[in-house]
């Protein structure tokens, strides 16, 4: 099938395909587990050339584009265990300025310096913009007859369903407004989940790099940012609308 292949950055369990010399990302599965650790869901890594179904354009059709001030696009983190200190020196190694929370609940019991209250306090003391977008937040209720098929985990498919919502898209246009407009700096969405391929920053990030065309990186807790490969089972419906329905094979 046409469509070119996207080379994605470094992550884990990377490999080098030579493709244009850059690595290829590892292997997941539609479940959100890593392939090869207890799963036995087809993998989801780098994108592969396939063409969605009855059109629109699929993960393998889309070029990765800068952002207009030439910057990265929209970064996710995820604060897993880091305390207040540690989350702010990686926000900052990462030139990151503004700080949008996508967790529906935002507050942490194990983890008090990122309940909403505390960050809204001390992020700002750090030089960092902090707001909290519910709209964007996870654990949302699978609708019925959901035509997202490529997702085997119920609460990814849930959320793939939710972004076809209006306060989904008017949430996520009035963020990637903030991303492109950000001159000092770059934006990021968090939530707790401290790897992107358990979290729904995935989703996001697939609508960031394939509706808006505007690349989606992933702050690692090291420091690194690895480039954001879409969902091969993603495709962009003819009404901009994105839908998981794509069977990679």
């Amino acid at each position: 099938m046409s469509g070119r292949r996207i080379m994605v950055g470094t992550g884990p369990g990377t490999r080098r395909d030579g493709v244009r010399g850059r690595p290829a990302a590892p292997s997941f599965a539609s479940d959100g587990t890593q392939a090869g650790r207890s799963d036995s869901a087809r993998g989801i890594g780098g994108p592969t050339p396939h063409q969605g179904r009855a059109g629109g354009v699929s993960a393998a059709d889309r070029e990765a584009v800068p952002s207009p001030d030439g910057r990265a696009g929209l970064v996710t983190v995820g604060h897993g265990t880091l305390d207040r200190s540690e989350l702010a020196a990686l926000l900052h190694g990462a030139s990151i300025r503004e700080l949008v929370d996508v967790r529906t609940v935002p507050g942490s019991r194990r983890n008090p310096d990122t309940a909403r209250e505390a960050m809204s306090e001390w992020l700002p003391a750090e030089g960092i913009s902090y707001r909290w977008e519910k709209r964007l937040g996870g654990f949302r209720r699978l609708a019925d007859h959901s035509p997202d098929t490529y997702w085997r985990n119920t609460s990814f498919r849930a959320y793939a369903g939710h972004t076809r919502t209006p306060d989904f898209l008017a949430a996520m246009s009035e963020l990637l407004d903030e991303v492109r407009e950000r001159a000092d700096g770059r934006v990021s969405v968090l939530c707790g989940e401290t790897v992107w391929w358990r979290c729904h920053r995935r989703i996001i990030a697939d609508y960031t790099w394939l509706v808006a065309g505007i690349p989606a990186w992933h702050l690692m807790h090291d420091g690194r940012l690895v480039e954001h490969p879409p969902t091969p089972g993603a495709r962009v419906q003819s009404d901009g609308l994105l839908v998981y329905d794509v069977d990679p094979g």
